[in-house]
């Protein structure tokens, strides 16, 4: 009856039925994940997808189903979804003009343009991450700038890894609405 309240506080938005819920369930649907991909960051990366994608859209859960039930499915399209995109990644057709002219590029290091446009497009992102609250700016800092693991992150800011995972779930969720807000 517990996980039934919980997933009812969590839809009114409760952070800490939220934490609970992808603490209860975080094993079941990586081990899911696990299974299926033979490969735990692929595992784990999908499993974090799921919880929020499940996070989301959990108004439309219907409690006629059990919730790990749903997660699995949300964690199965997540993977065909995934399985899609590399199959379409793979299959690119290069004609043989197209490959000649990739063959005659003679210099492929950035020009002085190319740099200026990088280095002003990772200014807008760090003047937007700079918009989060100090603790989402962490996290990201630590994943994203120092590509620590989530494990690693977990011990440098002394929080369970759960809370890490749910924290840069909501980091780059606050950063994306950030970035199109911008546009």
């Amino acid at each position: 009856m517990e996980i039934n309240s919980k997933i009812e506080k969590a839809k009114k938005g409760d952070q800490i039925a939220f934490t609970f819920l992808l603490d209860f369930y975080w094993n079941e649907v990586y081990g899911f994940m696990l299974k299926r991909t033979e490969n735990e960051t692929t595992a784990e990366d999908i499993t974090i997808e799921t919880f929020s994608k499940a996070f989301d859209k959990i108004a439309s859960y219907n409690p006629e189903f059990q919730f790990n039930t749903w997660l699995i499915a949300i964690a199965k399209n997540v993977y065909i979804d995934l399985l899609r995109k590399k199959k379409t990644n793979l299959f690119i057709e290069i004609t043989d003009a197209e490959d000649q002219q990739a063959y005659n590029i003679a210099d492929t290091t950035p020009s002085a343009e190319d740099a200026l446009i990088k280095e002003q497009n990772l200014s807008r992102l760090l003047q937007c991450i700079k918009e989060l609250k100090p603790h989402y700016q962490e996290v990201i800092q630590l994943r994203y700038f120092q590509e620590m693991s989530y494990q690693e992150i977990a011990l440098k800011i002394d929080e369970p890894l759960s809370n890490v995972k749910v924290k840069l779930l909501r980091a780059k969720k606050l950063l994306a609405e950030i970035i199109e807000r911008k546009r």
